[in-house]
């Protein structure tokens, strides 16, 4: 099948009555969720994956990727107006987008970063499309050995490129792994880890681990804190963009829409990877580089444009390798093995219909968020009215309803109570359950193909380095723990942060080493909440001090 031809058949499901009211569901809530501080797309996915069993799967997937590209909406508005990212991937916003609020211009702030995102998510997708149907013809020729090398991968620069802490994240995403061997041997069907309980003979239900982890822990953790629902006093007028600013801007959405695109392909690039980078970029590019921090619309529109790319260039790995880039995609690549669907090369002759049909479905998205959050942004400012308290009871009573749901099993609400606990313990000590949920959805995909390498090799492990994609992969692994542990050791001797994340955000911050003294404290007030597609909590260290970078 071709790609007109694809996206003919994608259009055809994506333009059906139910699908089109799904793909506005998914870009609303996920612009809604989006503003509020305290949710982000990863809890509100989690807390939503009951409902992907009475969806067909096309539908599901539309609805929850509706849910992340939108969220990347949605974090804008709180970034400008009150200098509290409503999503993780925003941080960089806040920079200048509430200088330009406090001179008066919030409006075309907030316009241009709607527009700068739709033609990223645009583009994107575009390049979603020429892209995915080669690399998928590619991986066809993929063995046991290059998933094994693919996993390992996607796992290590998850860890290394989208966490602060390389080495808690690694202890997770090792937890992970043990965790997903829980029950019956799929080869040999012997039963390890279930201590002769029968519930867990056909291991963690995957809902429970993601709704405990990302759902109850981030309930706990946001019930912590006691501000009192934001009041928002900043007019907004002239929303839409002067020539003058589309002029401006215009480099900076382009070199975001590549940019984000590229690192959205990459495991661990993320939002936040790539809104850091496209600010960085646009910086240092500058004319005059003081502007930035001080209400450069550059500093607002590439960012934007960036983390809307790679949130739909995202989807590459998943749909063609079957492996999810980032945990976000981790609970999509779940939800789509819960409706007996396998992401991977086969999916576009298998079931073109969720490939081609969730492609078409962003190019709508796209055109629907563009039109919500242009003329409604003075409606969605409102939400944050709303108390924490009260968001939290409702998500509390949805999701122990959702997951008992699935199988009917109290059994599976004891997991989802004991791995809430888990998630807010690990997100009182630092520790991301990022790492954790990705090992867990990517280990049998690791074990099968590493026992399947072994089988054909009488037990070598030379079949891993003697095959020359899994052997280039491996070396590009060891490259980039070598070059990590040096980088660290660098910046530990040196005094400054030893995590890419900290580093790349002092760097980026307005009054960082580059321009003078003031603003290393900004990129560590940012640091302190890792880059995990999570929103920022109400309250929590991701808020931006109100006295300035």
């Amino acid at each position: 099948m071709g790609i007109l031809d694809g996206l003919g058949e994608g259009f055809s499901v994506a333009l059906d009555p139910t699908n089109i009211l799904y793909v506005f569901l998914g870009v609303l809530i996920g612009t809604v969720i989006g503003v509020l501080p305290g949710l982000g797309p990863t809890a509100t996915i989690a807390l939503l994956l009951p409902l992907t069993y009475e969806l067909e799967p096309a539908t599901a997937l539309i609805l929850l990727a509706g849910i992340y590209y939108g969220s990347m909406y949605g974090g804008t508005i709180t970034s400008v107006l009150l200098r509290l990212p409503g999503e993780a991937a925003s941080v960089v916003t806040v920079f200048d987008g509430h200088q330009m609020a406090m001179q008066g211009r919030a409006g075309p702030a907030l316009g241009i970063a709607a527009v700068g995102s739709f033609i990223g998510g645009m583009l994107a997708v575009i390049g979603l499309v020429l892209l995915a149907p080669p690399l998928a013809d590619l991986a066809v020729e993929f063995g046991p050995p290059e998933y094994v090398a693919l996993t390992a991968f996607g796992i290590l620069l998850v860890t290394y490129l989208g966490t602060k802490h390389p080495v808690k994240s690694l202890c997770m995403a090792a937890l992970g792994l043990l965790l997903a061997t829980i029950g019956q041997d799929a080869i040999t069907g012997t039963t390890r880890f279930t201590f002769d309980q029968l519930e867990l003979f056909d291991g963690l239900d995957f809902v429970a681990v993601a709704m405990g982890l990302f759902g109850v822990g981030e309930i706990l953790y946001n019930l912590e804190q006691t501000e009192k629902a934001e009041q928002i006093k900043t007019k907004l007028k002239n929303i839409w963009p002067t020539r003058k600013d589309f002029r401006d801007s215009s480099g900076a959405i382009a070199r975001g829409s590549v940019l984000g695109f590229v690192l959205g392909v990459l495991p661990g690039g993320g939002g936040v990877i790539s809104s850091l980078a496209s600010y960085g970029v646009e910086k240092r590019r500058a004319k005059d580089p003081t502007r930035f921090g001080k209400g450069a619309i550059e500093g607002v529109a590439g960012p934007e444009t960036a983390n809307n790319a790679s949130s739909t260039s995202a989807f590459v790995p998943l749909l063609t390798l079957g492996i999810p880039s980032n945990v976000v995609l981790a609970l999509l690549f779940g939800a789509l093995l819960i409706n007996g669907v396998t992401p991977g090369p086969q999916l576009i002759d298998q079931n073109p219909d969720i490939f081609w049909g969730v492609i078409a479905s962003m190019f709508i998205g796209n055109l629907m968020l563009l039109a919500l959050n242009i003329p409604l942004v003075g409606v969605f400012v409102q939400l944050l009215r709303v108390r924490a308290g009260i968001l939290a009871a409702f998500a509390l009573l949805i999701t122990m309803a959702g997951v008992f749901s699935v199988n009917n099993d109290p059994f599976d609400m004891w997991v989802v109570l004991a791995f809430g606990v888990l998630g807010w313990l690990m997100k009182k000590t630092g520790f991301e359950p990022g790492p954790l949920v990705l090992a867990f959805v990517l280990g049998s995909i690791l074990e099968r193909s590493f026992r399947q390498s072994m089988l054909l090799s009488g037990g070598e492990f030379d079949i891993f380095f003697t095959r020359p994609l899994s052997g280039t992969i491996f070396v590009l692994m060891a490259a980039v723990v070598v070059y990590s542990t040096v980088r660290g050791i660098r910046r530990q001797l040196s005094g400054r942060p030893a995590s890419l994340y900290a580093d790349q955000l002092q760097a980026t911050a307005p009054g960082s080493e580059e321009e003078g003294a003031g603003g290393a404290g900004a990129g560590d007030r940012h640091a302190g909440e890792g880059p995990q597609e999570t929103g920022a909590p109400r309250g929590g260290s991701t808020r931006v001090d109100p006295d300035g970078p």
